[in-house]
């Protein structure tokens, strides 16, 4: 078995992400917490940095969930996206942190990430997360 080599350019550059300090996502009562209910939400304008180039990479955030108790306050979300706009982070952890903080905020019954970029180097770029609590339904 071939050992695994790390690109020295990226080594610890990503460390930092799990604890990045990130604005709050507020939420409201759901009032309708009784049901089972989807939301989908899309936000076709995401930008974050390429840690390595420096340079912005775009995308469509494609947000789907079942709320619980609460249901996420669609301008501070728009916010919180504007936040990783000078933010140097892979595509695969800005997708995870987004659904870490969205499960913190609102603790929905599931939820379902997709952040589709841009073409950058001939190379499209779709990276999926979820969370599922336990017991609950997944459509």
């Amino acid at each position: 078995m071939e050992s695994v080599k790390l690109s020295p350019t990226y080594e610890g550059r990503q460390d930092h992400i799990r604890d990045l300090k990130t604005p709050e996502i507020e939420v409201f009562k759901n009032i309708y917490q009784d049901k089972d209910y989807v939301i989908k939400l899309v936000f076709p304008e995401f930008t974050a940095i390429c840690p390595k180039t420096g340079l912005p990479d775009f995308g469509t955030i494609y947000i789907k969930y079942c709320p619980d108790e609460y249901c996420l306050e669609l301008k501070s979300l728009k916010e919180y996206f504007f936040f990783y706009r000078n933010v140097g982070i892979f595509h695969e952890n800005v997708t995870n942190k987004i659904l870490e903080d969205i499960v913190k905020a609102c603790n929905p019954r599931w939820v379902k990430i997709k952040i589709v970029y841009n073409v950058r180097g001939g190379i499209e770029t779709t990276v999926f997360a979820k969370y599922e609590r336990t017991n609950a339904l997944n459509q």
